[in-house]
């Protein structure tokens, strides 16, 4: 296995813990509360956000050089994410959690 840093090592630890979150929150949480939880717009970016999470993890632990990429991109859906969780409310643990991964994933594709 390739030497792996730190900040890595802490985004991968970061993507995964908003991955289960977000994935977690729109499964038990949005589908029981419904309305504004489960409109489609609100959703699919929950959805997508889970899985770019995962696929920038993924690319971090198999040493791609392409990390940059997905973790620039989903810095950019985490923030999105958040803001949405954000206005939806009643979802803050989801808030906090796509915030740090965006910083983290920031970092890293710098």
């Amino acid at each position: 296995m390739h030497q792996m840093s730190k900040e890595m090592q802490s985004c991968i630890d970061e993507c995964l813990r908003c991955y289960q979150t977000c994935l977690g929150m729109a499964m038990t949480h949005c589908l029981e509360q419904g309305g504004k939880h489960v409109e489609p717009g609100h959703f699919r970016l929950m959805m997508a956000c889970a899985e770019i999470c995962r696929t920038s993890a993924h690319f971090m632990l198999i040493g791609t050089p392409h990390h940059k990429h997905t973790c620039r991109e989903c810095a950019e859906i985490c923030e999105e994410c958040a803001k949405s969780c954000e206005q939806v409310g009643d979802m803050q643990e989801c808030v906090d959690e796509c915030r740090r991964c965006a910083e983290s994933c920031r970092k890293m594709a710098a």
